[in-house]
């Protein structure tokens, strides 16, 4: 018996090495991080795999008072410290900063590709449970940290994006879209929330944004896919990949927009009232494929999730294939380099960080878990020209890195969600349970 027994655990161990080579083998990308970054981004041919390698950056945090660097002529400091996965931010008209400790909720089944996954993911910091939560910060004196916290909303399930419009504060949990009555000032809420939506759930991306329109009158909802690319057949992917759009009054909703991979951040230019949005596309096609992508998003539009990736390009994994609608695939306008994991998005509405700073967009670049080398784990400013659309062969300016070890081997840190405070820009960091706030070198914190 203890024979066979020992024999089991051998094929077992035998199994797991030659998986772990698997995932681990020598998939270089072939070319820069920079050639797969901007409006003719360089589109290599795919290099199938059955499952993406493993090049983790194991999440550490921040030890012995280091920070993340900004770039020359700005400062960073802690505004707040001691979160628990902090991902999203929103600010309050009050000044009042509102931030989603929240992650994943529990993931079940996968078989062995699932088990090892987890870990992996678990190794890069997305294993810690959801602490399914709100919680305000407040910098009443102005000088730049928030003094004062309290638990805002709490018994939410996986929460991420919120939005107030009048005296309706917005949540986008994981599985449905909530409403809860604000008062101007409160440290926290009791209310029950009234239910809005609901939401597809479960599969592999739950976080759910939620924006309001320029004039209030309607929501916009991201959700993600299920699976990487519909593997799951196209039944588990109903109402999903997609923009949707909520009339918050009649609570009738459309989908605005399909084919988004994974849209996470969403905002609307102020000059233009035009929607942007990032989006994570496919894995498994090798370092260099495709491009996370920012683009303009307007009603109908299609951006050829699953069967098409950057306008067009065939995915030959995915079936059925789908070829009558490779020629609406609309192309996204600025591609943000491959497996970056695009999150946060923001307009400068003012030149907080100086002229340099006054016109484009900020994004948090979460980075990859599946790339070689790394790509992403940093916040960059792509600049816009007066016509409203990154500016003619412009490079992304890096405002925020150093979250990487030297050797790239540790993460101490993760952006993720991205606004503008009083006085700077606040970063949320899921990895170093803090959050950031970038600021112009020797500026003065803003009067309150």
């Amino acid at each position: 018996m203890r024979k066979h027994i020992l024999i089991v655990l051998a094929l077992i161990v035998v199994v797991a090495a030659g998986f772990w080579f698997w995932i681990s083998r020598p998939d270089v990308a072939r070319v820069t991080e920079a050639a797969v970054m901007g409006a003719r981004p360089d589109i290599t041919a795919p290099r199938d795999q059955w499952v993406p390698t493993a090049n983790v950056a194991t999440a550490i945090g921040w030890q012995d008072g280091k920070t993340p660097a900004a770039a020359p002529g700005l400062a960073v400091n802690a505004f707040a410290t001691g979160l628990d996965h902090p991902r999203w931010l929103y600010r309050l008209p009050n000044g009042d900063v509102l931030v989603a400790e929240t992650n994943s909720p529990p993931r079940k089944g996968g078989g062995v590709a699932g088990t090892v996954m987890k870990y992996l993911m678990g190794k890069a910091g997305a294993g810690v449970p959801s602490a399914n939560r709100i919680t305000l910060l407040r910098d009443a004196d102005g000088d730049g940290v928030a003094e004062a916290r309290s638990v805002f909303l709490s018994g939410l399930n996986s929460p991420f994006g919120m939005t107030l419009v009048g005296d309706s504060l917005y949540v986008a949990n994981t599985d449905a879209l909530l409403r809860f009555p604000y008062q101007a000032g409160q440290t926290r809420i009791t209310a029950k929330p009234e239910k809005i939506m609901a939401l597809p759930g479960g599969g592999n991306h739950w976080a759910r944004n939620v924006v309001a329109a320029p004039d209030g009158k309607h929501l916009y909802v991201t959700v993600g896919s299920s699976s990487n690319i519909a593997e799951n057949g196209l039944d588990a992917e109903q109402n999903r990949a997609a923009i949707i759009e909520v009339n918050p009054e009649s609570k009738d909703w459309r989908l605005y927009a399909t084919g988004l991979r994974n849209p996470n951040g969403v905002d609307f230019d102020p000059a233009t009232g035009q929607m942007w949005a990032v989006v994570n596309e496919r894995d498994m096609m090798g370092s260099d494929l495709p491009p996370d992508y920012l683009t303009t998003v307007s009603p109908g539009d299609f951006f050829g999730w699953p069967w098409f990736y950057w306008g067009g390009y065939p995915d030959n994994r995915v079936e059925p294939q789908n070829p009558a609608m490779q020629e609406y695939s609309k192309r996204p306008d600025y591609a943000l380099g491959a497996h970056t994991a695009a999150l946060g998005l923001a307009f400068a509405r003012a030149p907080l960080l100086g002229d340099h700073f006054a016109r484009g967009v900020f994004i948090g670049q979460h980075g990859s878990w599946n790339r070689k080398p790394k790509s992403g784990y940093k916040l960059i400013f792509i600049p816009f020209d007066d016509n409203g659309f990154p500016t003619k062969d412009a490079k992304p300016v890096d405002v925020l890195t150093g979250f990487l070890s030297p050797d790239e081997s540790k993460a101490y840190g993760r952006p993720v969600g991205v606004i503008e405070g009083d006085s700077g820009l606040l970063v949320a960091d899921d990895v170093g349970n803090a959050i950031w706030r970038v600021s112009k070198a020797g500026g003065a914190p803003a009067a309150r």
